[in-house]
């Protein structure tokens, strides 16, 4: 469920804003003029959505090299490639 609230109750009602976005873990949409001006949530949601911005846009940078590079892989390799790494 959305919560849009004005962008005066974020002075008027700081503290119920935080709970809502901290103890909640829900997004407040503020407005001003009747219009979307910013959006306030927890930093761990913050840090979770650029987590996931993140990995998103690493998947899309490996689909694009796939497109452009013949040589595949099967499990076994990847996994002893890593171990290697790992062990040394």
């Amino acid at each position: 469920m959305e919560i849009i609230r004005p962008i005066s109750d974020l002075r008027n009602n700081f503290g119920e804003i935080s709970k809502q976005v901290n103890e909640n873990n829900e997004t407040v949409f503020l407005t001003k003029n009747g219009y979307g001006n910013m959006v306030v949530m927890s930093m761990e949601q913050y840090q979770k959505l650029n987590f996931e911005n993140e990995i998103t846009a690493k998947l899309q940078e490996a689909e694009l090299v796939s497109k452009h590079d013949t040589n595949r892989y099967s499990h076994i390799d990847v996994f002893s490639k890593l171990r290697g790494i790992i062990n040394e």
